[in-house]
């Protein structure tokens, strides 16, 4: 069976007219939480350093910078965009997937349309497409992708760039097979081994995914080929899901429910900056310290309870002077801060607050267990159990099974306006009151460059 090329037909055949009801709702509000993950990264010094690099390019003035008040070309607005979209980490994702589809997707999806002087109902066409061809892929891998040393945001989101470029540039089904195939001859390592390692580079993943498959698309949109059978491969056991895996791949996840049940009706959103195997924690420390005055000079010691793969990716503590990227996938560091601050958003992804003595020294207290009982509802649930061990002999305890976010306790439209509003920092009120509207009302938008030139 071509996988590849069901999964073209369909996302070629995508027309707004079509769409449920809540999959258009559903679609304006990624596009709002990525807005807000873009107004967030503004925090990160790494991100002002990776705008700086793109202006100082000087490309055609084709696309915003979002954000920065800058043009530039499709391609550097896709990766500035994309950059900024995942740096902050509270970006949307595939729990099923291990994927963030929308750091990847909705910033090709931007460029190429504003571009182009596309609209609204363009804009959503293009994401919902887009977000199938990353996120089924990335569930036909899952774990197996990402322990075999990839990052799916960055290798699948390259899938789904690409089918949001193409869709916006009308292709038909059969060079949206092409813009496939061409995007996974170009789509990066994406290596988990910089993710692991706390390096800045990794925060590029989303923009990296997002430029290649613009090119991917423009290229089989100028007769450019790739294999028709990209994703499952040939009797060369050459495909995509082949070799980025260490097991078979569940190739039946690329086309189950096919035009029945749209991907990103599956998308958790992130109230807090920081790796999703970490919000569980998060939101425990944050419920205990809103019901209780806890000080930090009061606590002996912090038990975090969770399931191995959290053990794994985000068990491990930060070292002095350590990155924000560490500082994201260190369930220590998270709770140190929560325990601090009493919130988790983009001041506590800052490098003054990562390498406070006072915050480092907590999060030194902390120490991440796995439990059995934990570890054997995953991924059902993805539960953490935090336990506050006060000097005086007291024990605080609080255990969430599904943090805020999942599609099971999702965030509303109320909430994600706010988190855009509070990401916005210093940006002003009325403006990104604005842009929230905008974007609520976006398949009534006549020309996106409106919105990219407000944001």
């Amino acid at each position: 069976m071509n996988h590849s090329r069901l999964l073209a037909e369909f996302c070629s055949q995508i027309s707004f007219d079509n769409l449920p009801e809540e999959v258009v709702y559903k679609t304006k509000l990624c596009i709002l939480d990525c807005i807000a993950n873009i107004y967030g990264s503004r925090e990160l010094e790494a991100v002002k350093h990776v705008a700086d690099y793109i202006r100082s390019q000087q490309g055609a003035l084709q696309a915003s910078a979002l954000g920065w008040n800058f043009e530039t070309t499709v391609n550097d607005a896709a990766f500035i965009n994309g950059t900024a979209a995942e740096a902050i980490e509270a970006q949307d994702g595939l729990r099923f997937g291990g994927n963030h589809p929308g750091t990847a997707v909705i910033p090709a999806a931007f460029a190429v349309a504003e571009h182009l002087g596309l609209g609204g109902r363009e804009i959503v066409e293009a994401v919902v497409a887009g977000y199938e061809a990353a996120n089924r892929p990335a569930a036909a891998m899952h774990p197996w992708h990402t322990l075999s040393g990839f990052l799916p945001t960055g290798t699948c989101g390259t899938f789904g760039a690409a089918t949001a470029a193409a869709k916006l540039y009308r292709f038909d089904s059969n060079r949206m097979l092409n813009a496939l195939g061409n995007a996974g001859y170009l789509l990066p390592l994406s290596m988990a081994e910089h993710l692991m390692g706390g390096y800045t580079i990794k925060i590029v993943q989303g923009g990296q995914a997002a430029s290649a498959g613009i090119r991917a698309a423009g290229l089989a949109g100028s007769g450019i080929t790739g294999a028709p059978y990209v994703l499952e491969g040939s009797e060369l056991n050459g495909g995509f899901t082949k070799i980025t895996t260490n097991v078979e791949p569940n190739m039946d996840k690329i086309i189950e429910g096919l035009g029945e049940h749209f991907t990103i009706m599956d998308v958790y959103f992130k109230p807090y900056t920081s790796c999703r195997h970490t919000h569980g924690a998060i939101q425990a420390t944050l419920e205990i310290v809103k019901r209780e005055k806890v000080s930090p000079a009061d606590i002996e010691k912090v038990e975090v309870y969770t399931y191995g793969i959290a053990v794994i990716a985000v068990g491990k503590g930060v070292k002095d002077n350590d990155t924000f990227v560490s500082a994201q996938f260190s369930i220590p560091y998270c709770v140190a801060a929560c325990l601090t601050d009493g919130e988790f958003g983009p001041q506590q992804m800052k490098e003054a607050r990562i390498e406070d003595p006072g915050v480092i020294e907590l999060s030194r207290k902390v120490q991440v267990l796995m439990d059995d009982d934990l570890n054997n509802i995953y991924p059902d649930m993805t539960s953490s159990r935090v336990k506050i061990f006060l000097k005086d002999g007291r024990k605080l305890v609080q255990q969430i099974d599904i943090p805020k976010g999942d599609p099971r306790d999702p965030m509303d439209e109320k909430e994600i306006s706010q988190k855009v509003r509070y990401f916005a920092g210093d940006k002003s009120g009325g403006r990104v009151n604005k842009v929230i509207g905008m974007i609520l009302d976006i398949e009534n938008m006549a020309n996106i460059k409106e919105l990219a030139r407000l944001i």
